[in-house]
C-alpha cells in the first residue's frame, strides 16, 4: 500500500460506453468520414464560433481530421478523454463533451460540449452533463469537475447551474474573444465536487 500522502491514480481505460437519458456516449474515430463530417459541422457552426476561439482552425475535411485526431490522442495520453455523443435510439450523432486538462494528481478536469445545429432545443447538452458528470465524479474517480464558459452566455450558464455545476466567479480576459486571438474575454467558472449533491433535474 502507497503512503496515504501520494496520490491515488485515476484508471487508464479507453474511452469507455456511456449511456443514459435517452443518450450513448462513445469514442470519436478520425477515420471515419462520417465522424469527421459532424466534427466539421460542429466547430464550424455559426453559434459555436459565437462562444469559442479553437486554438486550431477548423475550416475544411482535412483540419477538422486534424483536429480530431488532437482530442483522441488526448485520451490516449491520459489528459483528455472526447465523447461523441449519440441519440440511443437512432443512433443519429448529436454533438461533443469531453473532458479537459485532465489532472490525474489533483483529480480534477474541465469539462466542455457543443450540440449539432439540427439537435438543439432537446435538452441534449443537459443530460449530457449529467451522465458525464456522474460518471466523473464516480467512477473514472474524479473529485472536482469544472465547467467554464464566456461571459454573456446565458445558455451555457443556466445548464451548468442546473447540473449542480456552481458558479464560482468571473475568469478575467480568460479566452480569446470571438473569432480573434489578438483580444479577449471573461469566462465565468462553474464546478462540481464529488461531495456535492446529485442535481435533482431529470429527463422527461
Amino acid at each position: 500500500m502507497p503512503p496515504a500522502t501520494d496520490p491515488v491514480p485515476l484508471p487508464s481505460a479507453p474511452t469507455p460506453l456511456l449511456h443514459g437519458h435517452g443518450l450513448t456516449l462513445r469514442s470519436w474515430d478520425p477515420t471515419s468520414d462520417a465522424d469527421v463530417d459532424a466534427w466539421l459541422r460542429g466547430q464550424s457552426d455559426d453559434e459555436f464560433r459565437r462562444w469559442n476561439t479553437p486554438l486550431m482552425p477548423v475550416t475544411d475535411h482535412v483540419s477538422a481530421r486534424a483536429h480530431l485526431r488532437s482530442k483522441v490522442a488526448g485520451a490516449a495520453q491520459g489528459t483528455a478523454m472526447p465523447f461523441r455523443l449519440t441519440d440511443t435510439a437512432t443512433g443519429e450523432t448529436l454533438g461533443q463533451i469531453g473532458l479537459n486538462l485532465v489532472n490525474r494528481v489533483t483529480r480534477s478536469a474541465r469539462v466542455g460540449y457543443w450540440v449539432l445545429p439540427e439537435a438543439r432545443g432537446r435538452g441534449v447538452a443537459t443530460r449530457a452533463l449529467i451522465v458525464v458528470a456522474r460518471w466523473s465524479l464516480t467512477e473514472f474517480g474524479l473529485h472536482r469537475l469544472e465547467l467554464d464558459h464566456a461571459d454573456g452566455h446565458d445558455v451555457s450558464c443556466r445548464i451548468a447551474v442546473r447540473c449542480g455545476f456552481r458558479h464560482e466567479g468571473t475568469l478575467r480576459d480568460a479566452t480569446f474573444a470571438a473569432g480573434r486571438h489578438d483580444a479577449f474575454r471573461d469566462m465565468h467558472l462553474h464546478a462540481r465536487l464529488s461531495s456535492d449533491p446529485e442535481p435533482t433535474w431529470e429527463h422527461k
